[in-house]
């Protein structure tokens, strides 16, 4: 499958996160306040996080209001219309309802992590040093600097071919963009151990990423037990209907190995990927099935893809959450 970051049709964007990773609280805040006045039309959404205002209702300087908003849009929370690297509207998407309405706003479940981490990874855009990191660059240890500099030489292909807006990115702007995305996923210590402030980011609970000795890093692969089958399947169909809503099979090593699959998303084995797609019958209702004839390791839709509705897969999770509070 081609590159994701060279289809035309997807607008590619580095930094706009003013170097704050996603904090605890934001993706709610954000949501809450948009949420708040959408009935009021258009202006006053946009009005939200206009820093006149926006700082004292949030309690947060400038750079952090645009970087909340920059988070809710990339996470999937709020469905932004950009036109000319413009944000023309925003209102709450159907993620962002499903969470943050119908039973887990504060984040508790492990579920709501692993949505928002789909959402912002499997796709590029907004966060396009997210989406290479765990799509592109293929690193299982690695360091920042590397990371960075693999970052560097690809963006600068895309530049030379007219896919990312405006002139030449300093080096700089990368380097921050690396250090963001390692501190999206790895919590800062303070000398004694201690997780600073507890204000870094909620995705450093999904265990994706890990310190080593030294200062390098290393993608943790493998079965990934706090994902739910509902979640997997979710990811399953979103990938699906993405990159081959004509076909009626995938195989393993297409869910496992794929740019923007689910196994590069989650770091997920074949064999852990495997055990999951053996179960997905039983999630989707019969929608995909699990396929070994002929030898083959496969899926396949016993429903035309583009038909079904991947948010349906979890609902019932946040339902019995909703019921439980």
């Amino acid at each position: 499958m081609k590159s994701l970051l060279d289809r035309p049709e997807i607008r590619l964007q580095v930094a706009g996160h003013e170097t704050f990773p996603c904090r605890y609280g934001w993706l709610k805040k954000t949501f809450d306040a948009v949420r708040s006045v959408e009935h009021l039309g258009i202006d006053q959404v946009l009005a939200v996080f206009d820093p006149n205002y926006a700082i004292a209702d949030f309690g947060v300087g400038k750079n952090m209001v645009a970087s909340m908003r920059h988070w809710a849009i990339a996470c999937g929370v709020l469905d932004a219309n950009i036109r000319a690297g413009r944000i023309e509207s925003l209102r709450p998407s159907d993620l962002g309802r499903l969470i943050f309405n119908d039973g887990d706003p504060y984040l508790e479940q492990a579920a709501s992590l692993w949505l928002l981490h789909w959402r912002l990874v499997s796709m590029p855009g907004r966060a396009t040093t997210w989406y290479f990191a765990f799509n592109e660059f293929n690193d299982a240890i690695f360091t920042r600097e590397a990371l960075s500099m693999r970052l560097m030489g690809r963006v600068e292909e895309l530049r030379e071919a007219g896919r990312l807006a405006g002139g030449r990115i300093a080096r700089s702007t990368i380097d921050r963009d690396a250090e963001c995305f390692v501190r999206t996923y790895v919590s800062k210590t303070t000398k004694k151990g201690l997780t600073e402030d507890g204000l870094e980011s909620p995705f450093a609970e999904l265990g994706l990423l890990a310190p080593l000795a030294g200062g390098a890093l290393q993608f943790r692969r493998g079965p990934k037990p706090s994902l739910p089958d509902e979640v997997f399947a979710l990811a399953l169909v979103d990938f699906w209907q993405a990159h081959f809503p004509t076909r009626g099979t995938l195989s393993v090593e297409t869910v496992a190995h794929e740019p923007g699959s689910p196994g590069r998303v989650f770091l997920l084995d074949e064999d852990s990927l495997a055990e999951r797609l053996e179960r997905i019958g039983e999630v989707t209702v019969g929608a995909i099935e699990w396929d070994e004839g002929a030898g083959l390791r496969q899926v396949s839709a016993r429903r035309e893809v583009s038909s079904l509705a991947s948010l349906d897969f979890v609902r019932s999770t946040y339902a019995a959450l909703g019921e439980a509070a």
